[in-house]
């Protein structure tokens, strides 16, 4: 067994990946949660994505959200894009960071940007060299790296494609998601195993759903087995539009929970995270599947 790290670095995606699956808010609205998550203490968050507004109306508003970033310093921010055109759009936006989502099965990456994985594997180059000329950093995250509502379980293989990919044009980062939460420590651990050989000192992060119950316990066994960067999103909130059934991110607050409990670091402010979840909560105007939400924490109260 791998001796677990001293710290852990959280992501949070509450804004895009939380927020992407919902009725549109107002900016002002995205905003004020924006603020919330920020006094929790993260270093980074993903703010929104630049992808065609037809397809995901929540985060239409991309380049004005993106034009408030400023007033929060000493955050990383961060934009998904699933095309070179969204990686320009980002970059001239002035994000300092976008991640390119691939999907490992080729239902799922039709259903999400209307390519095969081969073809969305193929635009990493260009979306690489348009970013790097930029100054701008870039993540491959791998979704269904486990499992496809539509094609069923993923072969490793698919996976490893991607990474190599990825790795021989120069990515900053990668990372492998659990899109429809059917992952378990056990297939964690072995998908891990496999990956970080091919990815040398390229830092390799990971992305969970709680949709089946066991996103805290993969988020810990990726944990276990090296990986010290993990994203999460207040109360829970989120899913994939293009994934029948994904729902449910772990939960920031959650997840520092589980850590802290377990003697690993985070820059997060738990009491702050709770207060960020209530945030989301009025925001989307529905309850959200935080665990800490709803019964608070057990060393500090509510």
């Amino acid at each position: 067994m791998t001796a677990l790290p001293k710290h852990v670095d959280i992501r949070d995606v509450s804004l895009r990946d939380g927020l992407q699956i919902e009725d549109p808010i107002p900016l002002a609205a995205k905003l004020e949660l924006l603020a919330a998550v920020a006094a929790t203490g993260v270093k980074e968050m993903e703010a929104t994505a630049f992808v065609s507004p037809s397809k995901v109306p929540a985060l239409a508003d991309a380049a004005e959200l993106a034009a408030e970033l400023h007033n929060f310093p000493g955050i990383e921010f961060s934009a998904l894009v699933a095309s070179p055109n969204g990686a320009k759009r980002a970059i001239a936006a002035g994000l300092g960071s976008i991640e390119y989502v691939v999907s490992a099965a080729d239902g799922h990456s039709r259903s999400n940007v209307g390519r095969s994985t081969a073809e969305a594997t193929a635009q990493i180059p260009e979306i690489v060299a348009i970013a790097h000329d930029s100054g701008v950093t870039v993540e491959v995250i791998i979704a269904t790296a486990w499992d496809c509502p539509f094609d069923g379980p993923t072969p490793p293989q698919r996976v490893l494609d991607i990474v190599a990919a990825a790795c021989v044009n120069g990515v900053d980062r990668v990372a492998i998601a659990d899109t429809i939460g059917t992952a378990t420590p056990r297939r964690v651990s072995d998908l891990v195993t496999l990956v970080r050989p091919q990815i040398g000192d390229i830092p390799l992060g990971a992305h969970f759903h709680n949709t089946r119950g066991a996103g805290l316990a993969s988020a810990y066994a990726a944990v276990v087995a090296g990986i010290t960067r993990l994203d999460a999103s207040v109360g829970g909130l989120g899913g994939c539009p293009f994934a029948p059934g994904a729902s449910g991110n772990i939960a920031l607050e959650d997840l520092v929970y589980l850590l802290r409990d377990s003697g690993i670091g985070t820059d997060v402010d738990l009491q702050a995270a709770i207060a960020a979840a209530g945030v989301a909560q009025t925001a989307v105007g529905h309850p959200l599947p935080s665990s800490l939400l709803r019964v608070g924490d057990r060393i500090l109260g509510t």
